[in-house]
């Protein structure tokens, strides 16, 4: 059913009703992410909960301008199978998936359309989907990001953290904190620990920006616990923060999407 309030849910539209939707150049958001250890202390589901909360805000701040689509639930993970919980998809059906839901959407009539991602190690893979809905459908505008990852972002991060490089990795004190400010009873803080074990160098380490020269091995190859950085410090009142800085971020994504035209292919010229 039509909303004139909140977040338009794609899911609960009725087929009129998505023609129309697609008819008013919304940009169709897509939450993703994975199911994943985060530590003793947080849930599987913390990158599903966390972008899908982001995303959720962000299409009831954007009600006129954004259609919300069901989150894509599970992503790339082997490095982390060692641990109960994680499921993964291989990297090749993950990139179909996501190109074939925006080949869908795009066939619907949905002309610009937004990835919101929020696992690490699928931030390649929805890049290339969203590519790759561009060389199929070339009048569309396809995007993928990560959240946090821009320049006021990063603001943000070094605004509220106590930690230095490494303390916000991995069910580190970004994620604590933004989980607590979601739902402070899903987390047990009693149980967080901070482990720094990573085997960084001059340039390899990770943090919510990793070093230039990616390594990725095993998450059991150096990690005890499941964490990578500092737990420990996450607070309700950082995430809170944290949280705002990501569904502003994720709304002027969408604004810059609306703002820019549609591509159009050409032939080459050439030069006079």
């Amino acid at each position: 059913m039509w909303s004139e309030t909140g977040p338009l849910r794609y899911e609960r539209l009725t087929w009129p009703e998505v023609r129309r939707a697609a008819g008013e150049d919304r940009v169709a958001l897509v939450p993703v992410a994975t199911l994943e250890d985060h530590g003793p202390h947080l849930p599987v589901d913390t990158d599903l909960r966390i972008v899908s909360e982001i995303c959720e805000r962000a299409a009831a701040r954007a009600a006129d301008r954004v259609v919300l689509l069901p989150a894509i639930p599970h992503g790339y993970d082997p490095h982390h199978m060692d641990f109960p919980g994680a499921i993964t998809i291989g990297w090749d059906t993950f990139v179909r998936y996501c190109t074939d839901v925006g080949r869908s959407l795009a066939h619907h009539g949905f002309r610009r359309m937004l990835f919101l991602n929020g696992h690490g190690s699928n931030q390649n893979l929805v890049e290339t989907a969203a590519r790759l809905v561009m060389v199929d459908r070339p009048e569309v505008l396809a995007a993928a990001a990560f959240y946090l990852a821009s320049p006021r972002a990063f603001e943000v991060i070094n605004q509220v953290r106590e930690s230095t490089r490494g303390g916000m990795a991995h069910a580190c004190e970004l994620e604590t904190s933004i989980y607590l400010a979601i739902d402070p009873a899903a987390v047990a803080m009693e149980l967080a620990v901070d482990e720094r074990s990573y085997p960084e160098g001059e340039h390899a380490w990770l943090d919510w920006s990793d070093g230039p020269l990616k390594l990725m091995p095993w998450w059991s190859s150096f990690s005890r616990s499941g964490v990578q950085g500092d737990a420990t410090l996450g607070t309700a009142a950082k995430g809170e923060a944290l949280l705002e800085a990501a569904v502003t971020e994720c709304v002027a994504y969408v604004d810059e999407l609306l703002a820019k035209p549609l591509p159009e292919r050409r032939p080459p010229v050439t030069g006079s």
